[in-house]
């Protein structure tokens, strides 16, 4: 069988449920299939020659070490797929579609081979000119791992020998100028990098983004340069691998549209990611161990999986090791609040705001800082139909937009583009902007009150005050007593299929950021501590649903045994 359709049979086999897979890579697989039928309309499209290129050269590596020493490197459909992947997708330009990538999987299933084979492939094949490519840690000696294995690989092939000179720290192709080294932030230096591409062997480990940065803005110069990582679960959720991770979940679930940006994770599938499970996947449940290990029974042997699994249920102090290690859990991660599936349910219908011209609604509004995005929230009650509608509106200063889309990896251009998004002049938001949307809103609409947080929003309530009353604007505390309630319903509203919010891309990507934290009595209120990103539009929908409750249904709280404030 030709080489490019076992990347797809391994396609085929995970959306029919043939191959045992989690969600996460069904999301991917789906994505790749959907990008098929549709991406010429962005611009990419699949080159079945270039992936056929680039996972033949493989079979040219031999491994060199273990049982399978000195035998032409087979790639298992898992690992087709990912360089059929990585290497078949394209621009309209002929340049490759992907310039971030990021491979998450258990332990032992040929991370190294991969990322040693994908490196020499950048470097000496794919025809980039003085090509200079990395495999990239903090320490020297994790560096130099992946270079170590491609390094062995060229000393085994016929083929590259003739072509490549392996050094000490460096494998050199004189012919066009091209080389592959370790790299590391304790090297002598990183200025002077002309980045094609780099390999991030086990970003889980990488303290801090410093390295990070500094190889990509290495980039700047190449026409179509690669950042791949490659590594297992970790346990730090504030540092670069955990950013990585949380921007490829955001891609896969259509939070965030980014053509450029590649990934896999392949982990047993759990409530922290899916709150619509019933239960974790059983972890002791051979069945799922696959989902974290694409290449169990090839190059990770089953009969050490289930001794460290017996180890692991008789020794709980290891079970976090096994989780982590074997089945790519992170281990100390925090639990999102909104389940997803859920929360995407509301949004399947559009909300014409001239339909709703003249009706009641009811507004929360957070400033947040004044360099950052603020949000208006309106919360429209339910008329016949029993659904809450939402209509949304966010500022940001158009100064700092630039710097924020790089630094956070959000594509607030993307959104201040299509409308989702308003732009205040100055690098600080203009709250002169807000307050003369916020009468166009009460021009257009019913507005009854807005709540606020009471904190910093003084001058913005004076003047608020001074055009609708003084009963127009409420505050609204921040703490247990005052967000529980509101909480707690606008829970209550979207599991129940109540509430429409039409979708809006922001709404939904702080949606996805926001983590509650819960005190002795069970009342909850939002975390901004904790939550990954920006968590203003929800906050704002939180105190929004607020007002239109009590003024809809006063005695709900008291009905529920919450508090009445």
């Amino acid at each position: 069988m030709a080489i490019e359709f076992t990347a797809e049979r391994y396609v085929d086999e995970v959306l029919s449920g043939k191959q045992v897979a989690c969600r996460w890579v069904r999301l991917a697989c789906e994505r790749h299939r959907n990008d098929l039928e549709r991406g010429r309309e962005r611009g990419i499209y699949f080159d079945v020659n270039a992936a056929r290129v680039a996972i033949a050269f493989f079979s040219v590596l031999r491994h060199w070490k273990g049982e399978w020493g000195g035998r032409p490197i087979q790639l298992e459909p898992a690992q087709q797929f990912w360089i059929a992947s990585l290497f078949g997708w394209k621009r309209t330009d002929g340049t490759r579609r992907f310039r971030t990538g990021y491979l998450e999987v258990g332990r032992k299933n040929a991370k190294t081979t991969t990322a040693a084979g994908i490196g020499l492939f950048l470097a000496f094949v794919e025809g980039e000119p003085g090509a200079e490519v990395y495999s990239a840690a903090t320490k020297r000696d994790q560096a130099k791992i992946v270079f170590n294995d491609a390094k062995q690989m060229v000393k085994a092939s016929p083929q590259l020998k003739q072509i490549i000179t392996p050094f000490a720290n460096n494998l050199h192709a004189l012919g066009s100028g091209s080389k592959f080294e370790p790299l590391s932030s304790d090297y002598n230096s990183l200025d002077g990098l002309n980045v094609h591409a780099a390999i991030a062997d086990e970003l889980h480990a990488w303290p801090d983004p410093a390295l990070w940065g500094v190889i990509k803005t290495g980039t700047g110069a190449r026409k179509q340069p690669l950042m791949l990582a490659i590594t297992t679960a970790g346990v730090n959720q504030e540092g670069i691998c955990y950013s990585q991770r949380e921007y490829l979940t955001r891609i896969l679930r259509g939070i965030i549209e980014d053509d450029g940006f590649w990934g896999l994770i392949y982990t047993i599938d759990t409530k922290k990611d899916w709150p619509d499970l019933e239960q974790d996947d059983d972890w002791q449940d051979e069945a799922n161990w696959v989902k974290a290990n694409p290449l169990l029974g090839v190059s990770k042997k089953l009969s050490t999986m289930r001794q460290d699994a017996l180890e692991a249920a008789a020794k709980p102090l290891e079970l976090n090791q096994f989780l982590r290690w074997h089945l790519n859990v992170w281990t100390q991660a925090v639990t999102r609040w909104i389940n997803p599936i859920r929360w995407a349910a509301c949004g399947a219908g559009a909300i014409d705001e001239e339909d709703l011209a003249g009706a009641r609604c009811y507004a929360g509004l957070d400033l947040s800082s004044v360099n950052d995005l603020s949000a208006l929230v309106l919360v429209f009650p339910p008329d016949e139909d029993e659904l809450y509608r939402v209509v949304c509106r966010f500022w940001l200063p158009a100064e700092n937009m630039v710097e924020r889309v790089r630094r956070d990896q959000v594509p607030y251009d993307v959104w201040a583009r299509l409308g989702f998004i308003k732009l205040t002049p100055g690098n600080v938001i203009d709250y002169s902007f807000i307050e003369a949307e916020i009468k166009t809103v009460a021009d257009r609409f019913e507005l009854v009150e807005i709540g606020f947080d009471r904190w910093g929003s003084t001058q913005m309530m004076q003047n608020l005050q001074a055009m609708g009353g003084d009963e127009w604007v409420v505050p609204i505390g921040q703490g247990f007593a005052s967000m529980s309630p509101p909480m707690k319903e606008l829970e209550r509203l979207y599991l129940d299929g109540k509430l429409a919010h039409g979708n809006n891309p922001v709404l939904n990507w702080m949606a996805d950021n926001l983590v509650a934290v819960a005190d002795p009595a069970g009342n909850i209120k939002p975390d901004k501590a904790k939550s990954r990103e920006r968590i203003d539009g929800m906050v704002a929908l939180i105190m929004g649903v607020d007002r239109a409750v009590r003024q809809m249904d006063y005695s709900k709280y008291e009905d529920e045994g919450l508090f009445v404030l």
